[in-house]
């Protein structure tokens, strides 16, 4: 059978639990030959009736499965479930909520809450070169609207105007090529200028607005500046395309969203930044192998994601996105 284009060719092929167990294969061990996720031996055998293989190595848990070693490990939600969710987060637009994938998937709103930062975990994209070229920078707020909120929340999130209680999310876009985005601590010249040259490459073309943080950039890059209280364009001289992108993040946030804590925001940075990064020549299937490529040595408890395991803060319970 033909691998699937299409999310309705997808959703019948991984009906199919052996065309999970062959997809998963090929992902996992290319070369065909498969090898425990624990100790790489490659002396196993595959135990039909249980769709596992056993590892002979001397060790604990010598027996596993396609899931062991992946984000999907220790999941008891099916693959044909996580493959479809997965397909769905890196081929929708704007993303889907928690509450799209409950309906769609037949699993609780919390669990597909669970789902969705373990497959955005898979996103992250940290092996991307620098950029180069023209690039723009830009940072903006994030944070909910008051008029959506419920009284009390207002109350407890919203205790200023402008900025205060938002968070701040810094972006750098490479024209025609890769956007690089990041959750920093302030506008200040020393949370934003580090990030400029860790990431760009010396000698690049550079746009930014007024803000006084940039100055300084100008012995290491062609800087150049647009003033928004002037215009917003003068040549080549803007920053559109760093501001087209923050709508797109924002439409999806606020949209599909609705809400986001500030301590997951990072996570919904980073399926945005995927989608963007590989929009171009790529149909959805391929998108799809792509971010199965990043299943693999990752894990992320429930835990680790509510906050549990911390001590410097209270758990938030999910939410409706």
């Amino acid at each position: 059978m033909e691998m699937p284009k299409t999310l309705q060719q997808a959703l019948i092929y991984f009906n199919d639990p052996d065309n999970c167990q062959r997809f998963m294969i090929d992902v996992l061990w290319p070369d065909g030959k498969v090898k425990c996720p624990r100790c790489g031996s490659e002396k196993v055998s595959y135990l039909a009736n249980q769709r596992r293989w056993k590892c002979y190595s001397k060790h604990p848990r010598a027996q596993f499965s396609v899931k062991v070693g992946t984000i999907f490990e220790d999941s008891p939600i099916g693959l044909d479930k996580w493959l479809a969710a997965l397909w769905l987060i890196v081929n929708c637009k704007n993303g889907i909520s928690s509450m799209e994938l409950h309906r769609d998937l037949g699993v609780t709103q919390k669990t597909a809450w669970f789902m969705a930062h373990r497959l955005r975990l898979a996103l992250q994209q940290g092996g991307l070169g620098n950029l180069a070229g023209h690039v723009e920078v830009d940072e903006t707020f994030i944070g909910g609207k008051a008029r959506n909120m419920h009284v009390a929340t207002r109350k407890r999130r919203i205790t200023g105007t402008g900025g205060k209680d938002k968070t701040i999310v810094f972006g750098m876009v490479e024209r025609g090529g890769n956007v690089k985005t990041k959750v920093v601590a302030s506008r200040k010249r020393e949370a934003l200028q580090p990030e400029i040259r860790k990431h760009v490459e010396a000698g690049s073309a550079l746009y930014s607005d007024a803000l006084l943080s940039y100055r300084g950039l100008a012995s290491d890059y062609a800087h150049q500046v647009i003033d928004h209280a002037v215009s917003y364009v003068e040549g080549t001289v803007h920053t559109n395309t760093m501001e087209n992108y923050w709508a797109l993040l924002k439409r999806g946030i606020h949209g599909t969203y609705v809400s986001v804590e500030p301590f997951h925001l990072f996570r919904y940075l980073d399926e945005q930044s995927f989608r963007y990064n590989n929009r171009k020549q790529m149909g959805d299937f391929d998108r799809f192998v792509l971010a199965l490529a990043g299943i693999t040595n990752k894990r992320l408890t429930y835990a680790e994601l509510t906050g549990r395991d911390r001590t410097d803060r209270e758990p938030i319970p999910p939410t409706a996105h």
